[in-house]
C-alpha cells in the first residue's frame, strides 16, 4: 500500500477519533448542567425594572419609556358580554392576568361585575329592546294597529303599502290593507283574521320593540299563549264600536280570557289601548270611553293588575294613526292629554334583566336551514357564538355556530330579553321540539314528569278530582297532564292549607295538587324561575285553570 493511502487512513482515523472525543466532551457537560426537561416555559417579566449597568454614574439616569402593551390592555379591559364567566372563572381568569404580569390583582367583586356587564351592554346595544304583544277579542284591530305603527316608524315603506291597498281593493277588503303587513299567508289575508302569532320589529329613537300579533279568535288561544309567554309588556286593543266592545268583553269572548292569561304568563304591564275612537258610532266621544274604562277595570283588578301602577288607558284609532306615533289633535280628542302609544312606551321604566343568571331559551320554532335553526326568546342569562350549551330534556351537547337578531343580522352576543335566531352544530331537527330548552351546561333546567303545584280553578262545569286530565301550556311547552292526587285546600281568605286532603275540588277554590306529565318537560319552581314555574290547564277550549309550581319532583338519575 502506498504511503499516500496509509496518510490518508490515519488523517480519518484522526478525524474519526476528535468527533468521538468531542461527543464525550459534551455528553459530560450536559450531565454536568442537569437539564430539567419538564420545567416551565420561560416567560419575561415585561413589567420588570430597567437594567441599569453598575458601572454608570449614579447621577446620571436613563429616561423611563412608558410603552403600554397589549398585556396592560387586557388587566385594564372589563369583561365583555360576549363572554360568560361566572364568578369564579373571573376571579381565575384575573389570578392568572396579574401572575403573568407579576402583579397583585384582587378578584372582581360581583357586584362590580354586574355593574360593567350592564354599562357594557347599553354601549354596546345603545337601546333596550321590549316585546310587546298585541292582545285582545277578535276583530278588535290589533293587526291594523301593528300595521300602521310599522308604517309610522318606517319600517314598511309608502310603496309596499300602496301595493297593499290596491291588492286589497282588488279583494273587497279596502280597510284591511294595513294588517296584510303582519297578516302574511292567504288565509289570514281572505279571513281577516289572524291564525298564528304574528312577529315584527320596529325601532324608536329610545328603543327597540318586537311586536307579537296574536290571534283573537278563541280557537287560536294556543298561538297566542305562545307569544304571550315571550312578551314583557300587554297592549289590550278593545274596539269602543257601538257592540263589539260587549260582545268581546261579555261571557264568551275573548277579552277576559287573554287579559288574565297575559297575567299569568308575568305580563305585569298593561296598555289597554280603546281602539276605533274615529267610527261614526263613536266620533271621539268621552262618555263611550269612559264607560269602557270603568268597565274594564275592576275585571283587570280582579285579575291580578294595580290600577294606579300596572294599568296605562288611552283612546287610539289604529286605521287613521291617532295617538299611536304622535298626542291626538285638541281638535280631534279635546278632552285627552295624555301621551300617545309609542311616547308612553318609550318613557316607560326598564325592565329588570336577569343577565347573569343562568342561561335560559324556551325553544318556540325549529327548522332546517343551512344546518338547525331554533328561535326563543332569552328569558335569562347571556350567550355568544361558539359557546357550547346543552338542550333539555334530552341533555344533547350543542355548539352555537351563529346567532341572528329580530332582522335576521348576525350578532355575536345575545342577551336576556332578546328574540333570537340559533344556528346549533351537534344534533339534527328532528331531535328537538317545542318546549325543549337551551341551557347552560353548568346550570342545565330541571327536567321532571311529576311536581307539585298550587292551581286556582277559574271555570269547569264539574268538579275536578284525581284522575283529571287536561293540556298544560308552560312558557313554549303543550303537554297533556293528569292531576294525580290532591293535597291540600287552601283557604281564600287565610290562604292556610287544609289538614285533610279534599276529595275534589270546583270553581273558585284553590287546592295544592300533584300534577304527571306524559313525558318528561323543562320546569322550574316558580319561586326559583319564575318565567318557567307557571302554567295554565285548557280543556275544550277553555282555560280550566292558573297555577304555579311549588315543588318539581327529579327523578333520581
Amino acid at each position: 500500500m502506498s504511503q499516500d493511502g496509509v496518510n490518508g487512513n490515519a488523517t480519518r482515523d484522526t478525524w474519526e477519533e476528535a468527533e468521538e472525543t468531542g461527543d464525550n466532551i459534551l455528553s459530560q457537560n450536559i450531565s454536568r448542567i442537569s437539564l430539567n426537561a419538564n420545567a416551565a416555559e420561560f416567560k419575561p417579566n415585561v413589567f420588570a425594572k430597567e437594567f441599569v449597568p453598575t458601572w454608570l454614574p449614579p447621577s446620571v439616569t436613563t429616561p423611563t419609556v412608558v410603552v403600554k402593551n397589549e398585556l396592560e390592555d387586557e388587566l385594564e379591559k372589563p369583561l365583555a358580554p360576549s363572554v360568560t364567566l361566572g364568578k369564579k372563572e373571573t376571579e381565575k381568569k384575573t389570578t392568572t392576568l396579574a401572575s403573568l404580569a407579576h402583579t397583585s390583582a384582587e378578584p372582581v367583586p360581583e357586584e362590580q361585575e354586574e355593574t360593567v356587564d350592564t354599562e357594557l351592554i347599553q354601549e354596546l346595544y345603545g337601546k333596550e329592546h321590549l316585546n310587546l304583544v298585541f292582545i285582545g277579542h277578535v276583530d278588535a284591530g290589533k293587526s291594523t294597529m301593528g300595521g300602521n305603527i310599522l308604517y309610522l316608524t318606517g319600517m314598511v315603506d309608502q310603496r309596499t303599502m300602496e301595493k297593499y291597498e290596491r291588492d286589497a281593493k282588488e279583494q273587497g277588503r279596502e280597510s284591511w290593507y294595513l294588517s296584510w303587513a303582519l297578516d302574511t299567508n292567504k288565509e289570514e289575508r281572505a279571513k281577516g283574521k289572524t291564525v298564528e302569532c304574528g312577529r315584527a320589529y320596529f325601532e324608536t329613537e329610545k328603543r327597540r320593540y318586537t311586536i307579537l300579533d296574536a290571534p283573537g279568535h278563541k280557537n287560536y288561544v294556543p298561538s297566542m299563549i305562545n307569544g304571550v309567554s315571550q312578551a314583557d309588556v300587554g297592549v289590550l286593543v278593545i274596539s269602543a264600536r257601538k257592540g263589539e266592545f260587549e260582545t268581546g268583553f261579555e261571557r264568551g269572548g275573548q277579552t277576559r280570557e287573554h287579559a288574565l292569561l297575559a297575567k299569568t304568563f308575568r305580563v305585569n304591564k298593561l296598555i289597554v289601548v280603546i281602539n276605533k275612537m274615529d267610527d261614526p258610532t263613536v266620533d271621539w266621544s268621552k262618555t263611550r270611553y269612559d264607560e269602557c274604562v270603568v268597565k274594564l277595570t275592576p275585571f283587570l283588578k280582579g285579575s291580578g293588575y294595580n290600577p294606579s301602577t300596572d294599568l296605562q288607558f288611552m283612546p287610539v284609532s289604529g286605521f287613521t294613526g291617532a295617538n299611536l306615533r304622535d298626542r291626538v289633535t285638541k281638535d280631534l280628542c279635546p278632552w285627552y292629554s295624555g301621551p300617545s302609544l309609542l311616547e308612553y312606551l318609550d318613557n316607560m321604566q326598564a325592565i329588570d334583566r336577569k343577565i347573569n343568571a343562568p342561561l335560559m331559551i324556551p325553544i318556540t320554532e325549529k327548522y332546517k336551514d343551512m344546518g338547525t335553526v331554533v328561535v326563543g326568546k332569552i328569558e335569562s342569562g347571556k350567550l355568544k357564538k361558539g359557546e357550547s350549551l346543552l338542550i333539555m330534556p334530552n341533555r344533547r351537547n350543542v355548539e352555537v355556530s351563529a346567532i341572528y337578531n329580530e332582522v335576521e343580522e348576525e350578532i355575536n352576543v345575545g342577551i336576556c330579553g332578546d328574540n333570537i335566531r340559533l344556528r346549533l352544530r351537534g344534533i339534527e331537527e328532528e331531535d328537538i321540539s317545542t318546549g325543549f330548552v337551551v341551557c347552560s351546561p353548568r346550570r342545565p333546567v330541571k327536567t321532571a314528569i311529576a311536581f307539585e303545584s298550587q292551581l286556582a280553578i277559574l271555570e269547569h262545569k264539574n268538579i275536578i278530582c284525581a284522575g283529571y286530565s287536561a293540556v298544560l301550556h308552560a312558557h313554549s311547552c303543550v303537554e297533556e297532564v293528569s292531576v294525580t292526587a290532591l293535597l291540600h285546600l287552601l283557604d281564600k281568605k287565610t290562604g292556610k292549607k287544609s289538614k285533610r286532603p279534599p276529595q275534589y275540588v270546583k270553581k273558585g277554590q284553590k287546592v295544592i295538587a300533584r300534577l304527571e306529565a306524559s313525558a318528561p318537560i323543562c320546569v322550574e319552581a316558580f319561586d326559583d324561575f319564575p318565567q318557567l314555574g307557571r302554567f295554565t290547564l285548557r280543556d275544550e277550549g277553555k282555560t280550566i285553570a292558573i297555577g304555579k309550581i311549588t315543588k318539581v319532583l327529579v327523578e333520581n338519575e
